[in-house]
């Protein structure tokens, strides 16, 4: 869906837009993700609705990777920063709703 490789730098320049306060954004269960037209595609071919599907929000498949995140988090027992825990489940619980 996405070339990947050197076409990846069109995302460092929505970050870097993004971070000058001018890269247009939405709210999402994980975060702030590009909005389907914040990307520079021009020359990919990619369709608006190839791009609305590169962005969106797969909430099984991250809750999934929720839980693969907590076996993995076990292995550092009590030397895991609480914040990561905490942060991990708020992720959790937005994806839940």
């Amino acid at each position: 869906m996405w070339p990947g490789y050197g076409e990846n730098s069109r995302v460092l320049k929505w970050i870097v837009e993004r971070v000058s306060g001018e890269g247009k954004a939405v709210k999402t269960e994980i975060g702030y993700m590009p909005t389907p037209d914040a990307i520079d595609t021009q020359g990919l071919g990619i369709k608006p609705e190839t791009m609305e599907e590169l962005l969106s929000v797969d909430k099984e498949a991250w809750l999934k990777e929720v839980e693969s995140i907590k076996g993995h988090y076990k292995t550092y027992g009590s030397k895991l920063p609480k914040e990561l825990a905490h942060q991990l489940a708020a992720l959790e619980e937005r994806l839940s709703k």
